[in-house]
């Protein structure tokens, strides 16, 4: 049987297991076989698509900052790298079946952050079946990101990238790593990463501020040369996320 979303696959999962419903000799066995299923579904529905979606977050910080960035840099993609995204990104909960239906979530805003219980459950669960999450800071976020990760992967670190990493090379050559496009407070732009093995399932990407390079040209005013690095950079992340 072919599900048309990840969604429609719960359903059926609910239903079909509803008739065990009442035997408590069976709910742990059928826990299990359900996360197992889940699994299998969301790691073959994430590697299949190649569609991005941004990170509707709770908190209080401005998930929805920089509107035209995503949109500028998927244009980018399709037409220098080869992709076919849709240029329309969906919007997608940390906690919703709906994230399993991305292979590239896309996180940025100014301040605080918040992951109920709920939210680190299906966001670990993505990130460990094939999920990717790329967290641009806008300015402000470091704290927050890094405190709400933790509930995510208490037994994980950030490790910052080195200018070696393949993702700074994957479509156009960056020798010195991670570029700076805003200020900021002065400081050395930054790449951090989750790992699962040799796997980077999540990008921090600090004090350059890639989001608003790939915003339209008249939000910032920065000159053509800087938004050209930024949107390179970002079709790196994103065909390396592809790629891997």
């Amino acid at each position: 049987m072919r599900f048309k979303s990840f969604k429609a696959f719960l359903e059926f999962e609910n239903f079909s297991l509803n008739a065990f419903a009442g035997l408590d000799a069976m709910k742990f066995r059928i826990m299990k076989y359900k996360l197992f299923l889940l699994l299998i579904f969301a790691s073959t529905c994430i590697a299949t698509g190649q569609e991005v979606a941004v990170l509707k977050y709770k908190g209080g910080g401005d998930w929805y900052s920089n509107p035209t960035s995503l949109p500028n840099l998927i244009n980018f993609c399709n037409q220098n790298i080869g992709t076919s995204i849709n240029t329309k990104p969906e919007t997608v909960e940390p906690g919703s079946p709906e994230i399993f239906e991305y292979s590239f979530v896309h996180m940025t805003g100014h301040g605080n952050v918040f992951f109920s219980e709920e939210d680190v459950e299906n966001l670990r669960m993505y990130l460990l079946s094939g999920g990717f999450l790329h967290i641009d800071d806008n300015y402000g976020m470091n704290e927050y990101i890094r405190r709400e990760l933790k509930k995510v992967f208490p037994e994980k670190d950030f490790e910052e990238l080195p200018a070696s990493h393949p993702i700074f090379e994957t479509a156009f050559p960056f020798p010195d790593g991670l570029p700076k496009i805003h200020e900021h407070d002065g400081q050395r732009p930054q790449a951090f990463g989750l790992f699962e093995k040799d796997r980077l399932i999540c990008l921090f990407t600090y004090e350059t501020d890639l989001g608003n390079g790939w915003e339209n040209e008249e939000v910032h005013n920065d000159p053509a040369e800087v938004r050209l690095t930024a949107l390179q950079m970002g079709a790196n992340i994103i065909k390396y996320v592809f790629q891997h």
